[in-house]
């Protein structure tokens, strides 16, 4: 929205735990004139707080951007042991680059005090955008149950609502990781949208796309090279080369929520099943009758949001 030809910008906050696609997300939100990013918040998931956290501050310094603060969040699950998923981002987090960059600092707040302050500060304002699992906000939940209803929104990456999962036959890594926490956050009354594997499966960024990026030779080699070993594994079972862009849709959606489709419905999380912990359930039918807790992204316009995605980090 533009009011006498200002953009009004929309305040953000990142919750990330940076791997491959959380570093793209980060340069996206950054490059949005759309949005406020106010700080980044770092949770365990992909990789270790420690390593999700020196990721970040590393990307900060590759674009430019380290007034951008961060701060550490959760080392673990609120009950459940470690997982990460080293095997999709490698070792550290991003696919072993960026290792010649030293990082600077986090901020001695933690990530839950930040989020919990800059809810207070702007009440109603916030829009709270989650790439990772759901840890820190479920934290603060515990503590203070009514905290989410004065944040604006919350954009969560995760869950699948029709469809297969990626950590187990019906699970989305980051619920599988930390159901329990989503199970506080989708409760948590605040306005929800779920983006999950049934549109961030449609978001391809091809190798076409990336020999067209006209960024700085570092960023367009920082994206080449990070997607790199991902695109050759896909390409190895769909006969072409992509990297899906899982979280940078949950701040495209942010910046433009015009390019997903969305339905109202409720979603259950599966916390206590033998087979199927992590599963979004979502009552498409309203065979439970119970008030709709989320708005549930079924489709994607592929290539506007592309056209979002490259535009942007052109800008480096």
């Amino acid at each position: 929205m533009t009011i006498a030809g200002f953009i009004r910008k929309k305040k953000v906050i990142l919750d990330v735990d940076t791997g491959i696609d959380d570093a793209i997300a980060i340069m996206l939100a950054l490059a949005s004139p759309e949005l406020e990013v106010l700080g980044i918040t770092t949770v365990s998931g992909n990789i270790d707080l420690e390593s999700a956290t020196k990721n970040t501050l590393k990307v900060l310094k590759l674009i430019g951007r380290e007034d951008i603060p961060v701060y550490k969040g959760a080392v673990k699950p609120l009950w459940r042991s470690i997982r990460y998923a080293k095997e999709v981002h490698g070792d550290c987090g991003l696919a072993g680059q960026l290792n010649d960059l030293e990082p600077g600092e986090a901020q001695s707040l933690s990530a839950g005090d930040f989020i919990k302050a800059q809810i207070e500060r702007y009440p109603g304002e916030i829009t709270l955008i989650m790439t990772g699992p759901e840890t820190n906000l479920g934290l603060l939940l515990m503590q203070e149950r009514n905290l989410a209803l004065n944040l604006k929104e919350i954009i969560v990456m995760g869950g699948v609502a029709n469809g297969r999962g990626n950590e187990s036959p019906v699970a989305e890594f980051n619920i599988a990781i930390d159901p329990e926490a989503a199970d506080l956050v989708f409760h948590s009354g605040a306005p929800l949208t779920m983006v999950g594997l049934d549109v961030t499966r449609k978001a391809l960024l091809r190798r076409s796309d990336i020999d067209a990026l006209k960024a700085s030779e570092a960023v367009k080699r920082f994206v080449d090279l990070v997607t790199l070993e991902y695109r050759q594994r896909f390409a190895a079972v769909n006969g072409f080369e992509a990297c899906l862009m899982h979280d940078p849709l949950a701040v495209a959606v942010a910046v433009d929520p015009s390019l997903v489709k969305c339905v109202h419905r409720y979603v259950g999380i599966e916390t206590e099943s033998r087979y199927c912990d992590g599963q979004t359930v979502c009552d498409f039918d309203d065979r439970w009758g119970k008030t709709p807790n989320a708005e549930v992204c079924v489709e994607l316009d592929l290539e506007r949001f592309l056209d979002l995605l490259t535009n942007r980090l052109n800008r480096y």
